[in-house]
């Protein structure tokens, strides 16, 4: 892939910045979709700076609002009409039941619905790349997905429960696009960076350890960019390895896409 055009989510810290970093120096052309206009121009400015890569675009968006995701995906097609990488990686943890601009419960909104709208709002711009791929940063803490009760509403409130169901979903929404996406020229794979010693990690359980960002980011640039995993699609990595995913469930993963698209009212691909 020459000079892909990669667009990230969640580059103004931890793994999504040192995503975007790594793809600025494979001489891609970088995008760095943000909520925070000071945080993101300072990490343009750094990553230009360190690199000696053209400074980053930036695209201010807010994954928690579906108003915010629209306006910003029309923003970036009307400028460029194909995308190569889409890498969606922005996540939040909230100690607290929250909800977001929307009223849906804050890390479901982000770190779900975000991933699905904004590929939604963006499939059209992969579609007329000649070769593009959509990586999901997913994790190993992935558990206890509730289609029936996804904003806690019915159950006690667990920040550590609600990012794990938000992971699950974001594997298992990645196996249903794979399938949407079967025959075309664009893939769709989920990682797992493991544990990074990021803000989000430390919200969770402070104090713990555990590998750089940069090095939990490695993953992400790789599937991205490497011609080695050109053209494999709805898998699950791990350390640049191909791993098992527990949540392979044709029916349960319709059944949350469906859920998706209800509380989005977007239709993101047909199914195949």
């Amino acid at each position: 892939m020459s000079a892909p055009l990669c667009l990230v989510t969640g580059a103004n810290t931890g793994i999504g910045l040192e995503v975007a970093r790594g793809l600025a120096r494979t001489g891609a052309v970088v995008v760095l979709a943000c909520r925070d206009a000071a945080k993101a121009e300072a990490a343009r400015r750094s990553i230009a700076a360190e690199t000696g890569a053209a400074p980053p675009e930036l695209l201010l968006v807010d994954l928690a609002s579906q108003t915010s995701i629209r306006a910003a995906a029309r923003e970036f097609a009307a400028k460029h009409p194909e995308l190569e990488v889409l890498v969606n990686n922005a996540g939040v943890v909230s100690p607290t039941r929250q909800l977001g601009p929307d009223g849906i419960e804050l890390t479901f909104a982000t770190n779900v619905l975000g991933y699905f709208l904004l590929t939604a709002e963006l499939l059209h711009t992969l579609r007329a790349a000649k070769a593009a791929r959509i990586v999901n940063v997913a994790s190993s803490m992935a558990h206890g997905l509730e289609l029936a009760d996804v904003e806690f509403k019915r159950r006690r409130y667990d920040p550590s429960q609600a990012y794990a169901q938000s992971k699950q979903a974001n594997r298992m929404l990645t196996w249903a696009l794979a399938r949407r996406l079967a025959g075309s020229p664009v893939t769709a794979n989920a990682m797992a960076p493991g544990a990074c010693s990021t803000k989000l990690l430390h919200a969770l359980y402070p104090g713990f350890g555990g590998k750089t960002a940069a090095q939990g980011a490695d993953t992400v640039v790789w599937l991205a960019t490497s011609p080695e995993v050109a053209g494999k699609s709805g898998r699950f990595w791990e350390n640049r390895r191909e791993a098992k995913c527990r949540f392979r469930d044709d029916a349960a993963e319709e059944a949350l896409w469906s859920l998706c698209e209800r509380m989005t009212a977007a239709r993101a691909a047909p199914r195949s």
